[in-house]
């Protein structure tokens, strides 16, 4: 733990605060790993991951890349939430070290390992995230620590279906995960967004919650998740179609509820509303699928993850990047190209695959592996170097 100035300004930049090794190590995977799934696809001579190609995409997307942004993101804000002095220094390495390892226990002969560590990581964020919300009693973050808990349960599900060679495992655990880290954007993005843009946009008041709706969107994403991880929504289901459809409608309720038409000048602003914009599109469109429209589950399952997720990480790795590391809220020259990339990337693998299959994935991995290129281009350096303002962390 850091607990003085002196002491915090000893420590080497990248480990002052999580989101430093965090943001920094998920973009660059992120960046990689779906120009090597594509690839792999096309049968490129590569060294395969245990388990195969398709089991580590399924699980890297989420555990991996979206765990260390989560990671990085709640170990940062905690202390803000809290008061008290988050992970820093060494500690921070232990567990860097711990996330890396699980990335690179794919290549070893044996799924133990790759179990081993990625438990080990979710579970010790959640222990992390536990010990400081509760030495405050800070009951309105608790939801996050039940979240992280969920997601090691799920992740141990994922890679048993891996070790087991259990392709339904394998679904159940890395879908139900999903469902997941939608229940922390809808925790986290139903805070951030209208406050980011009441303070983006100069606004007097922010618009303030509507408590049942954001419980009912909270509560109706953890039973999707859970029933999705006990294998109940594998095949189409009319329950999950009316769940869907009314989560999508809540979304949906949201952000008409946020919009300001003055966030259209302001790239940090309009890409968060855009990627939760995105979430309401999948919701509806897998409610379609659950309903029995002919609708492929695939592209639906693809806006949640690329144009939601991916959009929603890749607006606050921005924002968030600029304001802990003491700069000013202004986007680096030209970094709007990235979010443009994203959603991109989003359209053509939702929509674009359906007109020119091959051409549109190939297309859609360059845009994505191009829009966080970026980020590492702009923002690494932010990243590993001292705070501008001359603030430890």
């Amino acid at each position: 733990m850091i607990i003085d100035k002196r002491k915090a300004m000893a420590v080497a930049p990248i480990l002052r605060l999580g989101f430093r090794p965090f943001f920094l190590l998920g973009a660059v995977l992120a960046a990689l790993a779906i120009p090597v799934w594509i690839a792999a696809l096309q049968g490129w001579a590569l060294p395969a991951p245990v388990g195969g190609w398709l089991a580590w995409h399924r699980h890297e997307l989420v555990f991996g890349f979206a765990g260390a942004i989560i990671a990085g993101f709640l170990l940062t804000a905690v202390q803000t939430w809290t008061g008290r002095p988050s992970l820093s220094g060494r500690p921070l390495a232990l567990l860097v070290g711990l996330w890396l390892l699980g990335r690179l226990s794919w290549w070893l002969p044996s799924a133990w390992p790759l179990l081993l560590f990625n438990l080990a990581f979710l579970l010790a964020v959640a222990g992390v995230m536990a010990r400081l919300l509760w030495a405050v009693r800070q009951r309105r973050n608790y939801p996050i620590v039940l979240v992280l808990v969920l997601l090691a349960l799920v992740d141990l599900l994922n890679l048993l279906g891996v070790l087991l060679q259990h392709d339904a495992w394998q679904r159940q655990g890395s879908h139900a995960a999903l469902w997941l880290v939608a229940a922390m954007m809808t925790l986290i993005g139903g805070r951030v967004i209208p406050f980011f843009t009441q303070r983006g946009l100069g606004r007097l008041e922010m618009v303030q919650p509507w408590a049942w709706l954001d419980l009912a969107l909270l509560v109706g994403t953890l039973l999707l998740a859970l029933l999705t991880g006990a294998g109940l929504l594998l095949q189409p289901h009319w329950g999950c179609a009316v769940l869907l459809l009314g989560l999508g409608l809540g979304h949906g309720i949201r952000l008409l509820r946020w919009f300001d038409r003055g966030l259209l000048r302001v790239p940090l602003l309009w890409s968060l509303h855009l990627a939760y914009a995105w979430m309401v599109l999948a919701c509806l469109g897998l409610a379609l699928w659950h309903a029995g429209v002919a609708l492929p589950f695939s592209q639906a399952l693809h806006a949640l993850t690329v144009g939601a997720m991916a959009g929603l990480i890749l607006a606050m790795l921005a924002r968030v990047s600029l304001g802990h590391t003491g700069r000013p809220l202004e986007l680096p020259r030209g970094f709007a190209v990235a979010f443009v990339l994203l959603n991109l990337a989003a359209l053509l693998r939702v929509l674009g695959v359906s007109f020119a299959h091959q051409p549109a994935l190939w297309l859609a991995a360059l845009a994505w592996g191009l829009a966080f290129a970026q980020f590492l281009y702009c923002y690494g350096p932010m990243l590993c170097r001292t705070r501008a303002d001359g603030h430890p962390g």
